[in-house]
């Protein structure tokens, strides 16, 4: 079996991390401010939201902007690619960067600051009081 599954430009792989699933890893080094993957994604509603709460899909969705906002709703994504399977992390080494396109909104994950190879790439989640309680994060 496989412990490592590498990307098509082999600058990122997937392995499992023990506690946490499926993570996200450099296979190379990324200074501050670098690239890591840009993703297409779907934007979904509150009503959406409420049968997606209730799969697996929960794991893998992104809030956009200030959880505290007090104009408008939530914006929610699916984000696909391999930006969905970052782990959080309280002290993250990435975050996303979102942009609108005409061909609908994006999510690259950037370097907050240097990554060296094997490194896991973490980022901050901001929906956590979204997860079920039996769901504990580890750091």
């Amino acid at each position: 079996m496989v412990d490592r599954v590498f990307d098509r430009s082999n600058a990122l792989y997937v392995k499992t991390v023990p506690g946490k699933g499926r993570g996200l890893f450099a296979n190379i080094n990324f200074n501050i401010g670098d690239l890591i993957e840009r993703s297409p994604t779907w934007e979904f509603d509150d009503r959406q939201a409420n049968l997606i709460n209730l799969t697996g899909v929960l794991q893998y969705y992104f809030v956009r902007g200030d959880k505290n906002q007090k104009i408008g709703p939530l914006a929610r994504y699916v984000v696909f690619g391999l930006a969905s399977l970052v782990n959080h992390s309280v002290n993250p080494n990435s975050e996303t960067v979102w942009a609108d396109e005409e061909s609908g909104a994006w999510a690259s994950l950037v370097a907050i600051r240097d990554i060296k190879a094997d490194e896991e790439i973490t980022q901050t989640y901001t929906n956590i009081s979204d997860y079920p309680k039996t769901i504990k994060f580890v750091e």
